[in-house]
């Protein structure tokens, strides 16, 4: 049986044709996949400290569940990788998360769940614009993996954000930081070129032979070119004085300090950064922020408005395809051990007990307690 058929079977014009022009995740963004990862993650600590910040809460969110299995199986590491972890930071990176049913789960102790990296996969759609299959290239080599098996049960699960132009392909956050980021690399290459060059320009050599023709010859120009830096340029040679032949004057000069004013420029980019990613500034060290009363609201907003709804669309998209073999397998955060949320939990349980005119039962049934 076909799932992606099976619901408009006899109604053939029930299901929309899904547009297939629009472009993919890798083409709205200002730079490929890869380069922004290595210059975005790799490279940009705030970044990585944001994205880390949210995927690490995904691996780490208390899960409930009617089937002990299915919460193991979604806990185990499969070949050392965090299931939830990897398809929080795929999502928040790609758009897109893709996992493989890694062999036909008859028992839950059967099958692995792995994570593919987003990059390699491609959607391969139906005439009328719906998936079929998904093509995964890792270098030469490609593996076609059909939606769904013979039982309409589907062999790979497709986890992705909302993306308004693409209804195959999520939308990251990185192609939303990719300016703030240019800007933060950008100002780090200019505060070290300027470490290492003394944090100003160290002069001007300026030539005067009374009137002779201020001008070096090219060999001149070439040896003395050559001697300043080895000798004089670069943070080693900070400070050392100059020694100049005749006919060479040197002209001290600096930057003001408006000039060398970069942390306002970095602390700019960085807070764009930690919006694109959703992350309150405060938890990623940066100053000025005046919108948390203190740390505690922070992290509380962070868990709130980042890492649930993210670990909430990650597990809806688990659930979809594993109920198909345990139908009471759905797995579900459990709000009540999740440690940033402890005073709200407080705070529920102390207006559910002043309620007098509650009972017991109804009580127990707000506070989602079982009998």
């Amino acid at each position: 049986m076909k799932w992606f058929g099976r619901k408009s079977a006899g109604r053939a014009d029930a299901r929309p044709v899904l547009a297939r022009g629009w472009a993919t995740a890798e083409a709205v963004r200002p730079w490929t996949y890869e380069e922004g990862v290595r210059a975005g993650y790799v490279a940009n600590p705030i970044v990585q400290r944001a994205v880390r910040l949210i995927a690490e809460g995904v691996g780490a969110v208390p899960l409930t569940g009617a089937v002990p299995e299915v919460l193991a199986l979604i806990g185990t590491r499969t070949a050392g990788q965090a299931l939830l972890e990897t398809v929080a930071m795929q999502i928040l990176l790609h758009g897109n998360g893709f996992v493989r049913v890694m062999t036909p789960p008859v028992a839950v102790g059967e099958t692995d769940l792995f994570a593919l990296r987003p990059e390699r996969v491609t959607v391969e759609r139906d005439a009328r614009g719906w998936p079929v299959a998904y093509l995964y290239r890792a270098g030469e080599s490609a593996q076609r993996i059909a939606a769904e098996d013979a039982a309409g049960r589907p062999a790979l699960i497709h986890v992705r954000s909302a993306h308004p132009l693409d209804d195959h392909y999520g939308l990251g956050c990185l192609g939303a930081a990719a300016g703030a980021v240019a800007i933060h690399n950008a100002a780090t290459r200019w505060n070290q070129a300027l470490l290492d060059n003394a944090a100003r320009p160290s002069g001007v050599l300026t030539f005067d032979r009374n009137g002779e023709g201020d001008t070096l010859a090219p060999e001149q120009f070439d040896r003395l070119r050559e001697e300043l830096d080895a000798q004089f340029s670069g943070t080693p040679n900070a400070g050392r004085p100059l020694l100049l032949e005749g006919g060479l004057r040197w002209q001290a000069m600096s930057l003001t300090p408006a000039d060398m004013d970069f942390v306002g420029l970095k602390s700019s980019a960085a807070r764009e950064i930690a919006l694109a990613f959703g992350v309150p500034p405060m938890l990623l060290g940066l100053p000025g922020d005046a919108a948390y009363a203190n740390y505690k609201e922070a992290n509380r907003a962070l868990w709130r408005q980042a890492i649930l709804p993210l670990a909430g669309s990650i597990l809806g998209g688990l659930n979809e395809a594993l109920v198909r073999w345990w139908p009471e397998g759905a797995v579900r955060v459990d709000l009540d051990h999740v440690p940033a949320l402890a005073d709200e939990r407080e705070a529920l349980w102390a207006q559910v007990t002043a309620a007098d005119f509650l009972s017991r039962a109804e009580k127990r049934k707000l506070l989602g307690v079982e009998r």
